[in-house]
């Protein structure tokens, strides 16, 4: 057997970025859960930011394992994801990836273990790291399940998104309400531009809220996004985002625009719907618990304790 060799580049060319592709998809069919997020999806391709850094591992120029390092930015450390090809697991890969982001990435790196499967909770307890982070996903039934109605408060106006117009309004909301999140805080028109050219992007899913007496000032907005179906699994409907600025707090705009999302999603047949919170966003988690939601599984990112 051939030793295998690493290297790092901050930009994978044609050919890598398809092996890769093939490499995280053969890792999701395997292990039922994707290895890397959606941004990191997109970083792949080469649209996922600035200062994105590739390590491949390959064994007889086949690429046999992958990890993506995003930097850190502010008070936020860098983030790190990674996959190894389910043909060649067993044979250390996993923590040679993770050993090399945490050198390369620095002592507060964070180590994405999406579902947290075993392996990972291998890999994490070998290295010495531990728990830092928790991504709930959270799943409730749409077909014959109740929704509550979607009552508007008077001096609320509910609408769709109308086109590149509405961009500024939906950075800046966003912005401000996951000022703490170390992703999704971030986002420019650039994340924008990404998501709208997806084959998912419906602009009739993305509900914003207005206040009645300023139509200008946006108040918060629930995207919801729509998965299709993959082999046996149904198509199910995400609740993607809501985000609400600090100043429209208290109003129960959140749940009234996730049930604006719910009802369209119910609408379009889609039996499920998911969602994604943070561990302790114990607000969030209390307005999901209460529109029915229930734990589905967690991602965890693992830290040097």
């Amino acid at each position: 057997m051939s030793a295998s060799v690493q290297s790092w580049t901050d930009r994978l060319d044609g050919k890598q970025a398809a092996d890769v592709s093939a490499l995280l998809d053969r890792a999701t069919a395997a292990d039922g859960t994707a290895p890397v997020s959606e941004q990191g999806v997109h970083a792949v391709s080469g649209a996922g930011g600035d200062g994105v850094r590739h390590l491949v591992e390959t064994d007889a120029h086949r690429i046999v394992g992958y990890a993506q390092l995003q930097p850190g930015h502010g008070e936020h450390p860098a983030m790190a994801e990674l996959a190894v090809d389910p043909e060649a697991r067993g044979r250390g890969i996993g923590s040679r990836l993770v050993t090399e982001v945490l050198s390369e990435g620095g002592p507060d790196t964070r180590v994405w273990a999406h579902g947290n499967l075993p392996a990972a909770q291998a890999v994490a307890h070998r290295l010495g790291l531990s728990g830092a982070r928790e991504l709930l996903q959270l799943r409730r039934p749409l077909e014959g399940a109740e929704l509550p109605e979607i009552v508007v408060p008077e001096d609320i106006s509910l609408r769709v998104y109308r086109g590149v117009e509405d961009d500024s309004e939906v950075l800046r909301v966003n912005a401000a309400a996951f000022a703490w999140h170390p992703e999704q805080g971030s986002w420019t028109e650039r994340e924008m531009a990404e998501r709208r050219a997806e084959a998912w992007f419906d602009p009739a899913g993305l509900f914003m809220a207005y206040g009645t007496s300023d139509e200008k000032r946006l108040l918060g907005f629930h995207w919801t996004k729509v998965h299709p179906q993959q082999g046996d699994e149904p198509a199910i409907g995400e609740v993607y985002v809501v985000a609400i600025g600090p100043d429209a707090q208290g109003r129960g705009l959140g749940r009234l625009l996730t049930l604006a999302g719910l009802h369209y999603l119910r609408d379009r047949g889609l039996g499920a719907v998911l969602l994604y919170v943070e561990g302790d966003n114990t607000s969030a988690l209390h307005t999901y618990d209460r529109l029915g939601f229930e734990r589905f599984h967690t991602d965890v990112a693992y830290a040097r304790a």
